[in-house]
């Protein structure tokens, strides 16, 4: 039984790293279309990122974050709900950790970084727990929700950069670069390496994630979560709350989302400012599914990823690719490997393509 996990795992990961594969064939194709070197393009972009400790650090920079919002997407989908909504929850986690730093500027930091983290956790939560309470109370398509709660917080996030929290020294030059003041230093979460932006928010994501894993298979609030979300009708049978669960799946993974955007505000740019999140409340999506939707798996995968985005962007400026372009190899990647996860969840959909094709080509050999 043993050995046949051991197979199990080593296949699925084959099949998701030969769909990376193919999007990046594809995205070979387009990067020609713009006259440009793919080899060269991809030895840059998959080079880049482990070929220095610049390059080392940054791709762990931008694993913190994925890692934290794709923990979040393991809780709600492993309880059978579908959050798209960690861009949005990221952002009011981002602008809520801002808010409380500018807020209580003379308060010690033993006391406002708990605050700050708490604050953006429960920001990103409730954000989270409206497309929660919508599907549970309401039946309402946790999809359609959180992409629509995506775009609320999108446009509430610049309201407040650019109106009332905006910095006062944009306001003073006349330049109205929409981004708040910097926050209090003493929020400024420690850098790991002397001379690089790594900082401990990344220790923090990895204890997360060790937390995680105990609290979906080593706890009784985990087990009735997974329950929920391997058969809701049977764990409603058993006695298990299955809408209080998915309220409660869809907060957590928020507040980990919102958790994401208060580390980027105190580790990385020390305030709210435009396009923070970066996409990594989508990313995190994929990174979640590449680790199998396990909470230690998600670590080598955000890892991966974070080398990919670091080196797109290395990509771009080395070898002259459209930032068009990028975004194309970067959508191709998010397509290629949720279609292989969604192939391993569901092998019978192989069945179904295969109807599509001639009798000559399917299993035996038939011909018409």
């Amino acid at each position: 039984m043993k050995l046949e996990v051991q197979k199990s795992w080593i296949v699925q990961t084959l099949v998701l790293l030969a769909a990376l594969l193919a999007a990046l064939l594809v995205g070979a194709l387009f990067i020609l279309l713009a006259k440009s070197d793919p080899i060269k393009a991809y030895g840059v972009m998959l080079s880049g990122p482990f070929s220095s400790k610049f390059g080392i650090t940054e791709t762990l920079v931008r694993t913190t974050p994925l890692l934290l919002v794709g923990l979040g997407i393991i809780i709600s989908f492993r309880s059978g709900i579908l959050n798209i909504g960690g861009e949005g929850q990221v952002l009011m986690g981002a602008i809520t950790a801002a808010w409380v730093a500018l807020a209580f500027p003379n308060l010690p930091g033993i006391l406002l970084l708990p605050m700050v983290f708490i604050a953006s956790g429960v920001a990103g939560g409730i954000w989270g727990g409206i497309a929660g309470w919508l599907k549970a109370r309401l039946a309402v398509n946790e999809i359609l929700s959180t992409v629509m709660l995506n775009q609320i917080a999108a446009q509430l996030y610049l309201f407040m950069i650019r109106g009332f929290l905006i910095d006062p020294q944009e306001v003073a030059y006349g330049t109205g670069v929409p981004q708040t003041a910097l926050i209090p230093d003493v929020l400024w979460l420690e850098r790991l390496i002397p001379g690089t932006r790594l900082h401990t928010g990344f220790i923090l994501a990895i204890i997360l994630a060790v937390l995680v894993y105990i609290l979906l298979w080593r706890t009784t609030i985990g087990y009735r979560l997974r329950a929920v979300g391997a058969g809701p009708d049977a764990a409603r049978y058993a006695g298990i709350k299955v809408r209080f669960y998915l309220i409660l799946a869809m907060a957590l993974a928020g507040a980990f989302a919102g958790l994401a955007g208060a580390v980027e505000v105190l580790g990385v740019h020390h305030r709210a400012l435009e396009d923070i999140s970066a996409g990594y409340g989508f990313s995190g999506i994929v990174a979640a599914l590449f680790g199998r939707l396990h909470p230690l798996g998600i670590i080598p995968a955000s890892i991966l990823f974070g080398a990919l985005i670091l080196g797109a962007d290395m990509m771009q400026r080395a070898v002259a690719v459209p930032a068009a372009i990028v975004l194309v190899i970067q959508g191709f990647v998010i397509l290629f490997v949720v279609a292989a996860d969604l192939i391993l969840r569901k092998p019978e959909l192989l069945e179904k393509f295969k109807g599509f094709l001639p009798k000559k080509y399917r299993k035996g050999g038939e011909t018409d």
